[in-house]
């Protein structure tokens, strides 16, 4: 089942039990929201889930575009990206969590053939504000799904003031063992979809005040689902990033972890671009020339005269086509070619400060620091400059 597949088969199964498809939007919140980029598929809903009605009804499926930088360091692992796809279900008000885990589950073991002996879940214990998730907990143990109660970890809320609510997480087995321990005990658990009970406001004081009505908001990593039903160990092995195993190692001398980030970045990049983000100091812009400058110190650090000229075409239409978007590949790659060329500028300052009597012994926190905010010299940059 390729993604293509997947996604149909996801969006169809929703349909089919009352749901209307809504359009992901782009990975640009609107004007007046703080945030930088899309994160989850739930965020363009923020209005509804707080009790607007919403003109197609109370049961929403989508499929949104996400970008998170907070997780940019875990980069590279078999599980996390930059960019990615949020599969989303929503009831505003309609059904509740019980029946929201009760779908999940039969799509997952029947509409995706796994295992249930694969899955485990993870449900709300219970605090000091409000009691544990009985409904949760009583829907697994009826399916035979082990569940593990937690506090901290399942607790769903999209900031400091809010919606928010108690969660159940399923997680999927990937061990090459038998399954053992628990979601947070062992690594090889790994979360594909959270069902988010959101029935509460918080306030600035934590505080919780009941929401105008109960929602269900879902959401399910498309990659990590490719990979599973794929039978593969890593969302870098699903179909979607085939392409770039089979073009990238031919370009440049990359070991698997620095392969990882390349496709990633590079992809995550082209994606932004498409979306009319452009390379800056500050805001969206820094994101994007960060993500554009990491893979050029990795390429470089394997390939001195690696260049971004030497990315397929094929890549960049992929993608563009894959996330629909209509700009002009000639447009993506003119932009990743002048930022490499300002890179290539900034390389060259560097070398001259760095060979500076100052820098030639061992580098100091206040030097690090000095770099960065005087010269603009990122830490990882002045490593590769210049080997500790």
């Amino acid at each position: 089942m390729n993604t293509d597949r997947i996604v149909r088969t996801f969006v169809e199964y929703f349909e089919e039990r009352g749901h209307r498809r809504i359009t992901g939007s782009t990975l640009l919140p609107p004007e007046d929201d703080p945030v930088l980029f899309t994160t989850s598929g739930m965020h363009p809903l923020t209005p509804y889930l707080e009790g607007r009605p919403h003109p197609l009804g109370g049961r929403l499926v989508n499929v949104q575009r996400c970008l998170r930088t907070t997780d940019l360091e875990e980069v590279g692992d078999s599980t996390h990206l930059t960019v990615f796809e949020m599969l989303g279900t929503w009831s505003l008000g309609d059904y509740g969590h019980r029946q929201s885990l009760d779908w999940a589950f039969g799509l997952l073991t029947e509409g995706f053939g796994i295992d249930p002996g694969l899955l485990y879940a993870t449900a709300f214990g219970g605090d000091d504000r409000t009691g544990p998730d009985t409904a949760s907990l009583e829907l697994w143990q009826e399916r035979g799904v082990p569940v593990e109660l937690t506090v901290e970890d399942n607790w769903w809320s999209g900031g400091p003031t809010g919606p928010c609510g108690p969660d159940s997480e399923i997680f999927l087995w990937t061990g090459d063992t038998p399954p053992r321990s628990t979601p947070t005990g062992d690594g090889r658990w790994v979360e594909v979809w959270n069902h988010v009970s959101m029935g509460h406001r918080q306030l600035a004081d934590g505080s919780l005040v009941p929401l105008p009505r109960n929602n269900v908001d879902t959401g399910l990593g498309l990659e990590r689902l490719a990979a599973a039903v794929q039978r593969r160990t890593s969302v870098f092995e699903c179909d979607l990033f085939d392409p770039w195993r089979r073009l990238v190692p031919a370009l440049w001398p990359l070991d698997e972890p620095s392969l990882r980030l390349v496709c990633d970045h590079l992809r995550s990049a082209v994606v932004v671009i498409g979306d009319g983000v452009r390379p800056a100091g500050t805001g969206r812009g820094h994101v994007l020339r960060s993500l554009v400058r990491r893979v050029l110190t990795v390429v470089r650090r394997h390939d001195p005269s690696g260049s971004l000229g030497d990315l397929p075409d094929e890549l960049v239409r992929h993608t563009l086509d894959h996330f629909r978007q209509g700009e002009d590949p000639h447009v993506v790659r003119r932009v990743l070619l002048e930022e490499e060329r300002r890179f290539g500028r900034l390389l060259e300052r560097g070398r001259r400060v760095l060979a500076r009597p100052r820098f030639r012994g061992p580098l100091s926190e206040e030097d690090f620091h000095y770099l960065h905010d005087t010269h603009g010299l990122p830490r990882d940059l002045v490593l590769g400059l210049r080997p500790e």
